[in-house]
């Protein structure tokens, strides 16, 4: 509501006139709103600069002494990675990919725009925190000076870059709060599980430092007593992070549940009582969630061509009897559903499938699961298509598998009359020039997108339902999200490799994985790097999901362990390093997890327990 002020002036020979000053409580909201977003901006601008002066005269200094200390140099590390969280919500938002730069992952990048045209696709070299932190924690006897003190310098010059950009930034309530949240869901599935902190392991510390720092700015926003307890919640949890800071005993679901979850959903109610104008991201992590584990907080269609092939209850329809059709196949014998059976989730159980010519002969890689099959950037274990609909084509066209036509198949479906008033009610707008071939695409991923359930025991355990998961399998998702350290490839809740907390892009790992159970050779298949060209990703796959990883045995892009209990062994030894096989550019750690014959039962148990309903 708008407030007045009238204010009386008495001018000369009697006469008087009114003069009405609008006051609007909207300018003065906005007023105030400016002045904490001004402060807010200048915080994290010198949080930056503080960070830079620290690397440069503590580490910095520690790496060019002619004699260096290890301990100091690792505490002056410590020290620079606490000094990074305090402002990781803020450039992580604002400025992701200068931020890389800084806390980037110690392995080759590429663009997923680099698929387009592979021709001009190029690695990006890691740097940053990262890079450094396998430097010094380096199982061997030397420091290696001169690279430690080019990596430094490298971080203290990418920090610049940061701070001319938050120098005159303009903030935005409304994407401080966006940013905050987000970086709750960062703790909880990065920070928390020592994915940027695989070797000093100072994850717990530093969850804390994040959320210190989250809170002085969230303090701001709280103005009444409905939105204390937010505070109070993030007081709580950074106690608790203290009294707890040992990596591998932490009890994250606790904290998830107890704390996490309560502080994003006071956050997200503090961006409900925003006013002003917002802008809405397509995200597929919905930009209004309350925690990560909303039964809704995963958008399957934000990875689509555009709006206008997002789902409708016509278009999966159609979708569903394309889905198991056989005549779409050139041989008028395989549907969709031959080597995705519903009732093994999708999956076909079989190491490879089969070559639709040739029985006797099978195909290159196993038959993933198509259960949340929208929830990722990418499709194929090698990444090559960048839609569902581009996916449909490519197995349609291929002269294995499906080995059908796009044009045989529009001359099938508009002779039948059923498929006619089919297609009609799915796309009625466009109908009027017949059927084509995006609409067959687009009614297939369709349905594949509806096959998105994110409903197994343990979403209702994240969703406050205690009793939903036993001790073993809290055991062992403690386990898988800790010392196990397989949540830093599957990432919590999806359990795939699409990376936290905005969910762009997939991730690939470079495994090792061997020929066969029986045969420790390396497995033949190059992978993402036959579609790429770039050595750092030769044998790297698509990270998939392990939801309903009961039913989709076996394993691997070769189905080369036919148990849970091979593949978790296969982890715990290190990979292709602890099979003897040698891989130079192997990205999972070689390191053996030393995990108990019991542990891995639990981690299995855990797994289990995300079928979906």
């Amino acid at each position: 509501m708008n407030k007045k002020i009238v204010i009386v002036a008495l001018l000369p020979i009697g006469i008087f006139i009114a003069s009405f000053v609008s006051v609007n409580s909207n300018d003065i909201a906005q007023t105030q709103a400016s002045a904490r977003e001004q402060k807010i901006q200048k915080e994290v601008f010198n949080q930056i600069a503080s960070f830079q002066q620290y690397v440069r005269d503590s580490l910095l200094f520690e790496l060019s002494k002619d004699q260096m200390d290890g301990q100091r140099i690792r505490q002056a590390f410590s020290k620079s990675r606490l000094l990074f969280k305090k402002f990781e919500w803020a450039s992580e938002y604002f400025t992701a990919d200068l931020t890389k730069r800084l806390n980037g992952p110690p392995v080759p990048e590429i663009e997923n725009a680099d698929l387009l045209d592979p021709s001009l696709a190029r690695d990006i070299d890691p740097m940053g925190l990262q890079v450094i932190e396998e430097l010094i924690y380096a199982e061997h006897d030397h420091l290696k000076k001169e690279e430690l003190i080019r990596e430094v310098k490298h971080l203290v010059s990418n920090t610049e870059f940061l701070i001319s950009y938050f120098r005159d930034h303009q903030f935005a309530d409304w994407r401080i709060l966006d940013a905050t949240k987000l970086e709750v869901f960062r703790v909880i599935t990065l920070g928390i599980t020592g994915f940027d902190n695989s070797l000093s392991l100072n994850s717990i510390p530093e969850a804390a430092e994040s959320l210190k720092s989250l809170r002085n700015v969230l303090s701001r926003y709280v103005s009444n007593k409905q939105e204390l307890p937010l505070l109070e919640d993030l007081d709580a949890a950074i106690e608790y992070l203290h009294a707890n800071p040992n990596f591998d005993a932490f009890d994250r679901a606790f904290f998830i549940t107890r704390f996490g979850n309560k502080i994003s959903t006071g956050i997200a109610q503090l961006e409900q009582g925003l006013p002003g104008r917002k802008i809405k991201y397509n995200r597929m992590l919905r930009q209004e969630v309350r925690t990560l584990f909303d039964s809704d907080a995963f958008n399957a269609d934000a990875f689509s061509p555009g709006p206008e092939f997002h789902r409708t209850a016509a278009k999966v329809d159609l979708g569903e009897k394309l889905f198991f059709d056989a005549a779409l196949s050139g041989t008028g014998t395989r549907s969709c559903a031959s080597c995705h059976n519903p009732n093994l989730s999708f999956s076909d159980g079989l190491i490879k499938g089969m070559d639709i010519h040739d029985p006797a002969k099978p195909l290159t890689r196993n038959a993933p699961t198509l259960i949340n099959v929208a929830l990722q950037s990418n499709y194929f274990y090698d990444m090559r298509a960048l839609t569902l609909e581009d996916q449909v084509r490519d197995v349609i066209n291929n002269k294995h598998e499906m080995d059908g036509s796009m044009e045989a198949i529009l001359k099938y479906v508009s002779a039948d009359k059923s498929y006619q008033s089919l297609f009609a009610k799915a796309f009625s707008a466009k109908n009027k020039q017949g059927i084509n071939s995006d609409q067959v695409a687009n009614a297939l991923a369709s349905y594949l997108r509806s096959l998105t359930k994110l409903n197994s025991r343990f979403d209702e355990y994240m969703r406050g339902h205690e009793d939903a998961l036993s001790k073993q399998e809290l055991k062992g998702f403690n386990l898988f999200t800790g010392k196990a350290k397989c949540a830093t490839c599957h990432f919590v809740p999806l359990f795939n490799g699409v990376t936290p907390p905005k969910y762009i892009a997939s991730e690939t790992e470079v495994l090792g994985v061997p020929a066969a159970l029986a045969d420790s050779t390396l497995d033949a298949d190059l992978g993402y790097y036959g579609v790429i060209g770039i050595d750092a990703f030769k044998h790297a796959f698509k990270i998939p999901s392990i939801r309903n990883i009961h039913k989709t045995a076996p394993y691997m892009h070769n189905g080369a362990y036919w148990t849970l209990d091979q593949v978790m062994d296969f982890y715990n030894k290190g990979g292709a390093a602890g099979l003897g096989i040698a891989l130079p550019n192997q990205t999972l750690p070689e390191k053996n997890l030393q995990l108990s014959d019991q542990e891995k039962k639990d981690i299995i148990a855990f797994m289990e327990s995300l079928e979906s309903k």
